[in-house]
């Protein structure tokens, strides 16, 4: 029965994708989450972000990205440098340590989607993201 409701599949899917994730990254003796990749990731490519833009990013709740932002600094893999207009706030950066975890990570990210994909065609695939995509709108919320 569950088997049969499309969200459920969804669901299934990704925590099983996510488990292959964590399984090769734990195999190559890495230490990082795919939750704290994905957190690195958005910092990189958008270093101007407040902490609930990336909560929102990554689909994670803010008192989780709080811990996770506060545990990569601490391992030094992002920097916090305080905004001279705003002593309350921090500007993120990925320190250099951050870039060789990324670095060392990207392979095994690649290798894993290249996994979680194979046999399925180009054409599927675009069609797939295409239906993800308007049911993401779909269920946004309507603006008033």
């Amino acid at each position: 029965m569950l088997n049969s409701i499309l969200f459920y599949s969804l669901d299934k899917a990704i925590r099983s994708y996510r488990r292959l994730a964590q399984a090769n990254i734990d195999r190559a003796g890495l230490d990082i989450t795919v939750d704290q990749w994905l957190v690195l990731q958005v910092v990189l490519e958008h270093d101007d972000l407040t902490q609930q833009e990336i909560a929102e990013r990554v689909f994670k709740d803010q008192a989780s990205v709080a811990r996770m932002l506060a545990l990569l600094v601490k391992r030094g893999l992002l920097l916090g440098i305080p905004l001279p207009n705003d002593g309350r706030r921090t500007r993120l950066r990925v320190s250099e340590a951050g870039h060789q975890m990324l670095d060392a990570v990207q392979p095994i990210i690649l290798a894993n989607r290249a996994m979680a994909l194979a046999g399925i065609a180009e054409d599927d695939l675009t069609m797939l993201q295409q239906l993800l995509e308007r049911i993401a709108q779909n269920c946004a919320p309507v603006a008033n």
